[in-house]
């Protein structure tokens, strides 16, 4: 299963454009810092990862302030076909304080 779960926020957004079917999209880099255990040992981890929103989502990525956490859920593709990058395509989000 390809599915990923990420608190993070975002700190660069890429202006809207449409697929050639049509289809709303936005591109964004995330950012990411806090802990986990690994072997039992606390890990700082701290990272930036390029992501893409399409569709219904595009609207509610569009209106978050640079900086605001969310938790972000989706899934990794390679950014192009013949690609070795990946990129974190974004299905869901929910804005963190407000359950």
């Amino acid at each position: 299963m390809n599915r990923l779960q990420l608190e993070a926020s975002v700190v660069e957004m890429g202006p809207l454009r449409y697929t050639p079917a049509g289809i709303p999209a936005v591109e964004c880099t995330l950012t990411h810092a806090g802990s986990a255990l690994e072997a039992g040992t606390p890990r700082q981890i701290e990272f930036n990862i390029s992501a893409v929103a399409l569709g219904e989502i595009v609207e509610r990525v569009m209106t978050l302030g640079l900086g605001q956490p969310v938790r972000l859920s989706g899934f990794l593709a390679r950014k192009y076909r013949n690609s070795r990058t990946l990129v974190f395509h974004i299905t869901a989000l929910q804005e963190i304080g407000r359950d």
